[in-house]
């Protein structure tokens, strides 16, 4: 992957999942692979890498007994974290950023703000559809958890479209173009500001807490020894 330095791995462990995710903003070339134990959520996270231009590499291992719930929640909640942290390694960006994406007959618009601010407003149509394995409501939520831990401010809509997968995935190809276009660096963009002057990135990072979940590990992790914990978190998964 290596590109410019805008970098960061990470891997946020509960007691209902492990994630591990190595993002890289800027790569010298687009290298993706992701595995959630979700086929469709690798699918849409997949095309939001892709399109977005990033080097991604994202693994998941959760409670799929249960359902979908935690794992496509955490895994929005690992790649939140994470992008904040690679976008604070550039300093400023462009900060604004917006989308549409077609996919057949659906059509998608999304606006983003890097704020700092962490809201989200997505209005998919989803209803109770099933996606493979993921369900129409956790797509939605996907967004808002990963709004939520990149501390972003985010609109999807979806103004068009009849079939669920194409509505889904012409959502998640309308973020990665606005987020691509919001995290460009100052010699590809002219940099957003407002009142409050030119807007830094700000630390995303977790505050571990005790829930449900149990105490919530969140740490850099080395690069480097990624396939090696992303071996171990899949044996476990096997055991």
């Amino acid at each position: 992957m290596s590109g410019n330095g805008r970098r960061s791995a990470m891997r946020r462990k509960s007691r209902e999942t492990e994630v591990l995710v190595d993002l890289e903003l800027d790569p010298a070339s687009v290298f993706v692979e992701v595995d959630t134990g979700i086929g469709f959520l690798d699918h849409l996270i997949t095309s939001l890498a892709t399109h977005s231009g990033w080097g991604l590499r994202l693994a998941c291992r959760g409670d799929l007994e249960v359902d979908d719930h935690h794992s496509a929640e955490d895994c929005a909640i690992a790649l939140g974290e994470t992008f904040a942290r690679a976008l604070m390694a550039g300093g400023k960006s462009a900060r604004f950023g917006s989308a549409y994406a077609p996919l057949d007959e659906a059509l998608a618009r999304a606006v983003v703000d890097l704020s700092g601010r962490a809201y989200c407003r997505a209005d998919l149509g989803l209803g109770g559809a099933r996606l493979g394995d993921l369900s129409g409501e956790m797509v939605g939520h996907f967004l808002w958890s990963l709004a939520q831990a990149a501390k972003m401010t985010l609109h999807v809509d979806v103004l068009a479209g009849e079939n669920a997968h194409h509505k889904a995935e012409a959502s998640f190809k309308a973020l990665a173009l606005a987020l691509r276009q919001a995290s460009a660096l100052p010699a590809a963009a002219a940099i957003g500001t407002g009142s409050k002057g030119g807007v830094s990135s700000q630390d995303a990072g977790e505050c571990a807490g005790e829930s449900t979940k149990g105490a919530v590990l969140l740490e850099e992790i080395d690069p480097a020894l990624w396939a090696s914990l992303a071996s171990n978190i899949k044996k476990a998964d096997d055991d």
